[in-house]
């Protein structure tokens, strides 16, 4: 169906990663769109009003319509957001970091506008996963981003065991997180689980002051005297078990 120019725009709204000094990560023509609109979806709205604080020169807050959306969003409330861009108002789609969708809630919404015939607008922004594996020196050709892995220590290492088998058969980068509580954990976990070929890289605090991103063979992680602290650290792990030389 081709978008109809009576309805609104949904734009896809790009979040820092973190509280920053500075804006080095989100362009000026992205910050003059959020600072027009009046309809915000969002997944918590006291991070998305600590972010338009950030941002400045916003609609005044108690005039932005907020709409929730998260795992515990009814279809029938996703249907309902529909209605103000079927009014013909903008509305801005906005997770707590990063880029909208990517690893957070959103597609069911965005299906829906399609359906519909509303244009949808991607933002340029940060997005960590992206960063991590521009960062990496892994295969940025072939990857998967597998979310969350098994919170038990066996069912974890076995999963660890299978995305690596994964990484050497089709020389696949594969990424994943953990809650930041428990970066540590699956850290030492990768370390104790993968063979000491295995590529591994940890990319934490991406674009913010204590950024930290290191990437090399298991052996050389296990050779380490002391681990990097991840604890609440926003971070992703990515491993590659291909071989290096085969990348371009």
């Amino acid at each position: 169906m081709s978008s109809d120019q009576s309805t609104g725009t949904l734009y896809l709204i790009p979040v820092t990663l973190g509280k920053t000094p500075e804006n080095n990560t989100i362009p000026e023509y992205v910050l003059d769109v959020i600072r027009r609109l009046e309809v915000l979806i969002v997944e918590n709205v006291k991070t998305a009003r600590n972010f338009l604080q950030w941002v400045g020169d916003t609609v005044p807050e108690y005039e932005i319509e907020f709409l929730l959306l998260n795992k515990n969003t009814s279809d029938e409330e996703v249907d309902s957001f529909l209605d103000p861009l079927l009014e013909g108002k903008d509305v801005g789609l906005m997770s707590e970091a990063g880029t909208p969708v990517i690893a957070d809630p959103g597609s069911s919404l965005i299906q829906r506008v399609h359906e519909r015939g509303i244009k949808v607008t991607p933002l340029t922004g940060p997005s960590s996963i992206f960063l991590a594996l521009m960062a990496s020196g892994f295969n940025g050709q072939q990857f998967t981003f597998t979310g969350y892995l098994p919170r038990e220590s066996s069912k974890r290492q076995s999963t660890i065991q299978s995305l690596e088998k994964e990484s050497r058969q089709k020389e696949r980068t594969i990424l994943f997180m953990e809650t930041p509580h428990r970066n540590n954990d699956l850290m030492q976990a990768v370390i104790n689980t993968c063979n000491p070929d295995t590529h591994f890289c940890v990319a934490a605090s991406l674009t913010l002051p204590d950024e930290l991103i290191v990437s090399e063979p298991v052996r050389a992680w296990k050779k380490r005297d002391k681990l990097p602290d991840l604890t609440d650290k926003p971070a992703i792990f990515l491993i590659f078990a291909g071989n290096p030389r085969n990348l371009t």
